[in-house]
């Protein structure tokens, strides 16, 4: 089984960055860079680590900002490795998806997925019969569910 996380609104509070969007629209990686962690990040790699330990594969399926050119997407992709190395530093990722605005996630996996958009948890669960999608209001206390 895997689980698979969005980051922007589910683990890494990109929303409160201060003018967020008028960064994204001049293509500025400030709110990558400066996003909050939305979950205790300690309770949240110690839950990963001991799903990890049981066998679940763990991931990030991720958009880059929507519009953005190929050189933006690309700076934005780096900006949120480095936020995961900095956030999360002890899980061993078994795949990360940072792809353009408005993929499917879909595309990338089955399982387990934590997003704070409704539209993708909707397809998410609709595309397989075992996959089951979560907003993030309650990931440390799912996780501690699976096992």
């Amino acid at each position: 089984m895997k689980i698979f996380f969005d980051m922007d609104g589910t683990i890494a509070n990109l929303y409160a960055v201060e003018n967020w969007l008028d960064f994204l629209k001049a293509e500025e990686i400030t709110p990558y860079k400066e996003a909050k962690p939305m979950v205790n990040m300690s309770q949240l790699a110690r839950q990963l680590n001991r799903l990890q330990a049981e066998g679940y594969e763990i991931g990030i399926i991720s958009w880059t900002s929507k519009n953005g050119t190929a050189e933006y997407n690309e700076a934005v992709k780096k900006a949120k490795l480095r936020w995961l190395q900095k956030h999360l530093p002890s899980i061993l990722w078994d795949e990360i998806y940072i792809v353009e605005y408005g993929t499917p996630k879909t595309n990338f996996g089955n399982g387990i997925l934590f997003d704070d958009e409704e539209n993708n948890r909707k397809c998410w669960s609709a595309a397989d019969d075992e996959n089951y999608a979560f907003s993030p209001e309650n990931i440390i206390a799912v996780l501690k569910g699976i096992i």
